[in-house]
């Protein structure tokens, strides 16, 4: 059997998902069992809301990612906007790219 030689490799793992934050800030993103060998690279997007908002990864493994959300109400001090101290952002709708290394 003739062939050309050429291969393409299959397309790497990819899941989405969308949770709400918990009253700690805290998402929790759960991946189907065997999705991943190992911790997926994610992305995160954070939506809506018209206060600051600042996200982090803070766990990150081939069977969950969990994401810390913070809001930042903007104070004006000697007119001059500065962002105040962050909280805890409950109620947050987060969403998650994974995709396997």
């Amino acid at each position: 059997m003739a062939t050309t030689g050429g291969y393409t490799a299959p397309a790497p793992r990819v899941e989405r998902q969308t949770v709400v934050t918990d009253a700690n800030g805290n998402a929790v993103f759960n991946w189907p069992a065997g999705a991943f060998a190992a911790p997926p690279v994610v992305t995160i997007g954070v939506q809506g809301g018209t206060a600051f908002r600042s996200h982090a990864i803070t766990a990150n493994t081939a069977a969950s990612t969990t994401v810390n959300v913070l809001v930042a109400a903007g104070v004006t001090l000697l007119g001059i906007g500065v962002l105040a101290v962050g909280a805890p952002a409950a109620g947050i709708t987060v969403h998650a790219h994974a995709v396997a290394p």
